[in-house]
């Protein structure tokens, strides 16, 4: 049975923690999710995730950004 792939973003994009904004270049085969930001711990998200819409349908709601 093929292996079916779950995410498709590509290898390029950027990874960026929620909470801190820190942003760092995507590493290809590392998805964003199990990296942690190193200025405050929070996982971090790939931009233009389904995670990061949740983020930013979240934030729009409250009146954030």
């Amino acid at each position: 049975m093929a292996q079916q792939r779950r995410h498709d973003m590509g290898a390029g994009g950027t990874c960026f923690c929620p909470k801190c904004d820190y942003r760092a270049a995507h590493r290809r085969g590392v998805p964003c999710q199990d990296e942690r930001c190193p200025r405050c711990g929070a996982k971090l998200l790939r931009e233009g995730s389904y995670h990061d819409q949740l983020l930013q349908e979240k934030r729009a709601r409250a009146g954030l950004r």
